[in-house]
């Protein structure tokens, strides 16, 4: 498989932040370790079927299903979870084949075999839910089965990050006798082989995991059950934390809420927060079919306008991070492009760019944003993006937001000048911060043809399985994306898990996707 030592480690590398001073005794009754670890998140599922989500649903699923391969604890790239062993078996990687755990069962019972994994992927692409984790097996040509337990994927083209796409949420592998081929399965009920059982499930509301008794892989659960609620936003989730009504949360604090988590106040109320490296991205996209935003100089313009530091420290209280590359820091291929290209922001020098095309007098534009997408600091930081490319005297801004459902339907009909979107990496590779968002049909729906990189760089890496050793091709491809300055990032994430002061492990419960590994987290018995 690949490489671990020259692989990257961008979420996975956590570092805690303590609040906590002093030292003390956390009671070690065994009723008091045995009761739920409440976790609060405002990334409730959207469905319980793995074939019709591609969003938050994959926290749930990463914790009651199970996948062929996936991220154990510090680790980079995947490695085997209900199969035994798995690798390339050809050196063109165009051949996967994994063999099973033995003795695998789901949580009904009925048997986990071969054939159960080949049902659950097929029907992700028979089902072809619009939206949905489809798009990720695009090199995928058929699957085959060998006996019980022998499963080969055989890809249309090379492509050496086939195991990361195997390693996400959306692969889990599902019971043949309960989730239907051609169809989702519906109600409140899930049926898997993961690390938990799901007990009980209120939509919205909560999920109320227990220990799976017949899990068989790599998860040490340091718990016995994990209740997960769900909140409409960060502000009651912050409230139940202090009130001792949930023990940890994580999705949705917002950056105000992790600045008062690092005050003095939440170390007296016995709160601690963990702070880790992120691939969270933003980033603004121009359609090259407006009038005014075809334009190479209009482009270039806002791009040498844009003040990402401002954005960080007055609207984000620098709990994001500038970023001049669509490869975040951390991961393979990550440049500096865009500050090596464009420098510090520069009024004079966006002028010129305009005047050289023969652009006077400012320049209409109007930016959309999701309103419920990315949280409630998203306007904010588009009211500081209009005050930016005004201020320049250069543009005449007009901010308009839809709620998410219609602002993609916008976005794929090809309504908006420029808009703003968020990507939360589907796994920790560099091919998944470009590869989404080029060609003609895209993740975007702003068709972006770029030979060079569609044809050229990213089959050339994905010939190549040590995944460290692509640095130079996403490189170049940066340098296009630069020069086409079609996409313009403008901050990386961090991640931020605060909890109670006697739970443990929430500096080891993201994974490399930064999605939260419940079996990682445990009640002190002492610090």
């Amino acid at each position: 498989m690949f490489n671990r030592t020259r692989s990257l480690q961008a979420a996975a590398t956590l570092a805690s932040i303590s609040l906590l001073s002093g030292c003390g005794l956390v009671s070690s009754d065994s009723s008091d370790e045995e009761k739920p670890i409440v976790v609060g998140t405002t990334s409730a599922p959207s469905t319980l079927d793995p074939a019709a989500a591609w969003d938050g649903s994959w926290e749930l699923y990463r914790n009651v299903y199970q996948t062929l391969v996936s991220y154990p604890t510090g680790a980079s790239t995947p490695e085997p979870d209900a199969a035994e062993a798995c690798e390339f078996a050809d050196e063109s990687n165009t051949t996967y084949h994994c063999k099973l755990r033995e003795g695998l069962r789901f949580s009904d019972g009925d048997v986990l075999d071969a054939k159960a994994v080949k049902h659950s992927i097929d029907r992700i692409k028979k089902i072809g839910v619009e939206g949905g984790p489809e798009g990720l097996l695009g090199s995928l040509d058929r699957i085959e089965t060998s006996g019980d337990r022998d499963v080969t994927f055989h890809l249309k083209k090379a492509d050496a990050t086939f195991p990361m796409v195997l390693a996400t949420p959306a692969m889990s592998i599902v019971d043949p006798q309960e989730y239907p081929a051609d169809r989702l399965r519906t109600g409140d009920k899930i049926t898997g082989s993961g690390p938990y059982l799901l007990d009980s499930y209120k939509s919205d509301k909560t999920a109320e995991l227990t220990k799976n008794p017949e899990y068989k892989g790599f998860a040490e659960r340091k718990n016995n059950a994990v209740t997960i609620r769900y909140f409409q936003d960060s502000t009651a989730m912050v409230k139940a934390l202090k009130k001792k009504q949930i023990d940890v949360t994580f999705r949705g604090l917002t950056s105000q809420d992790v600045v008062d988590l690092q005050g003095r106040n939440a170390r007296d109320e016995g709160l601690q927060l963990v702070e880790g490296a992120g691939t969270e991205t933003r980033f603004l996209v121009f359609n090259p079919k407006d009038q005014w935003t075809k334009n190479p100089a209009v482009r270039e313009a806002v791009a040498q306008v844009i003040d990402r530091g401002a954005i960080a420290h007055n609207i984000y209280k620098d709990t994001v991070e500038p970023l001049y590359s669509m490869v975040p820091t951390g991961v393979a291929g990550h440049t500096t492009g865009f500050f090596d290209t464009y420098g510090k922001p520069s009024t004079a020098k966006a002028k010129r760019i305009l005047d050289g095309a023969g652009i006077s007098g400012p320049v209409p534009l109007t930016l959309w944003y999701a309103t419920d997408r990315y949280g409630s600091v998203t306007k904010p930081e588009f009211e500081e993006i209009k005050r930016q490319l005004e201020a320049s005297k250069l543009f005449d801004v007009t901010l308009q937001g839809r709620p998410w459902k219609q602002f993609e339907e916008g976005f794929r009909e090809g309504e908006y000048p420029v808009f703003g979107r968020g990507w939360f990496p589907d796994f920790p590779d560099p091919e998944n911060f470009i590869a989404p968002f080029v060609g003609e049909h895209n993740n975007l729906g702003t068709p972006y043809a770029s030979p060079r990189i569609t044809d050229q760089l990213l089959p050339q890496s994905r010939r190549e399985s040590d995944r460290g050793a692509v640095a130079e091709e996403f490189e170049k491809a940066q340098e296009i994306l630069v020069e086409d300055a079609r996409l313009l990032p403008l901050w990386q994430g961090k991640q931020y898990v605060a909890a109670s002061e006697e739970i443990a492990g929430g500096e080891r419960a993201l994974d490399p996707s930064t999605i939260m590994t419940m079996w990682e987290l445990n009640r002190k018995t002492s610090w």
